[in-house]
């Protein structure tokens, strides 16, 4: 049972430095880090972490953003860490889940993933139930993944908001296309044609 340190920062410009130190500080034996953004799913260094980390391990960061800044992928890691039985700790926010208090936090997030989860079926739903009232069947549109019909509720929310560009909304989504996007949102019942003449 060890500290292990994982720090972040976005572009090949910042510096670790500060990081490192508070890492190094709170005895972890090794750290690892990543230089890219923390909207990108693929953070190459803390897969590595999460591939040494064993049961009983703690992983350590700075501030809770360094693990990831959407809040839905937050809470999902730390499921993960609960089925893995790892702890985390985060020095700026003073959260330890190998102590009670910390492990209360632990169990309050695991309710906010279930939370999320239910709010994502019942859109769904309500999407499916409109678009059967439109005529229209529902149902997987070929190629569009299992991940993808996931989160279409979500794309569609802040697609809708219309603050966003297509391009911002498939980088934080991580979608591969322009194409998958509007079959990612004629599943969840928006009018693509008609969105595509708003937003000319």
């Amino acid at each position: 049972m060890i500290k292990l340190g994982y720090a972040r920062v976005s572009t090949q410009e910042q510096n670790l430095d500060m990081q490192l130190d508070a890492l190094r500080g709170e005895g972890c034996k090794q750290v690892f880090t990543d230089k890219v953004s923390g909207i990108r799913s693929s953070k190459p260094n803390f897969e590595r972490l999460m591939e040494y980390a064993r049961p009983g391990d703690t992983i350590v960061v700075w501030k809770l953003d360094r693990l990831g800044r959407s809040t839905v992928k937050l809470i999902e890691l730390m499921e993960v860490f609960r089925e893995r039985q790892i702890h985390l700790k985060s020095l700026s926010e003073s959260i330890d889940t190998s102590s009670a208090t910390g492990n209360l936090f632990f169990q309050f997030m695991c309710v906010l993933a279930e939370h999320e989860r239910n709010i994502i079926r019942e859109r769904t739903k309500a999407g499916l139930a409109s678009a059967r009232a439109r005529g229209r069947t529902g149902g997987r549109p070929a190629g569009l993944s299992e991940r993808y019909q996931r989160i279409a509720p979500e794309v569609k929310e802040m697609y809708l908001r219309n603050n966003r560009s297509t391009d911002m909304i498939r980088e934080i989504f991580q979608i591969k296309s322009q194409p998958t996007l509007y079959k990612i949102l004629d599943y969840a019942g928006v009018e693509v044609k008609g969105f595509l003449k708003k937003r000319k």
